[in-house]
């Protein structure tokens, strides 16, 4: 906003704050079409780690990650922002959601640890990498982290199998239970 002229943004924004939250709507738009076709080649938990890997390192190159640290930095001192960052958040808490579900519902891992809680998880993971990017230039601690879920996502292997479900006759032969429905 070096050269911009505050009273047009004031005129078409209503503030400042809402010109950065119109910027964070627009790239948030952009990046979660962008991520779910990301997210949409992962079949494994170990994939889901390789696209949670990129969404962190697109964002930290594209700056995405600096504009958000700093709205939620804003919103420490301006509790009207809390809502409108927190509201934004929802269709990203949805988005891993059912990206969870979609690779390990059925599962043991999936039924331990159910979606709704891992994505919370991982929004907070990612907002404490996104404050935490400023102090770790190199970002070598955040890099550690993901090369510890990297080494941990095919030691789970056998806990991402998928279960038979309940509501089928797992004793059929699998003609008769496709015959029948």
């Amino acid at each position: 906003m070096a050269d911009a002229n505050s009273a047009l943004v004031f005129y078409h924004f209503g503030g400042v704050d809402q010109l950065l939250l119109a910027a964070l709507d627009r790239s948030g738009s952009e990046r979660m079409a962008m991520y779910r076709e990301v997210a949409a080649r992962a079949n494994t938990l170990e994939e889901l780690v390789e696209a949670a890997m990129h969404i962190y390192r697109t964002d930290l190159e594209r700056g995405y990650i600096t504009e958000f640290s700093e709205l939620v930095a804003a919103a420490v001192t301006k509790p009207e922002l809390r809502r409108e960052i927190r509201a934004r958040s929802e269709p990203w808490i949805a988005f891993i959601e059912q990206e969870w579900n979609r690779v390990l519902a059925g599962s043991a891992l999936g039924r331990l640890l159910p979606a709704r809680e891992v994505a919370y998880g991982a929004i907070t993971f990612y907002l404490g990498v996104n404050l935490f990017s400023v102090l770790d230039e190199d970002h070598s601690r955040t890099e550690a982290v993901f090369d510890l879920a990297a080494g941990l996502a095919p030691r789970a292997r056998l806990l991402t199998l998928r279960l038979p479900r309940r509501d089928r006759d797992v004793g059929s032969p699998p003609d008769e239970k496709e015959e029948g429905a």
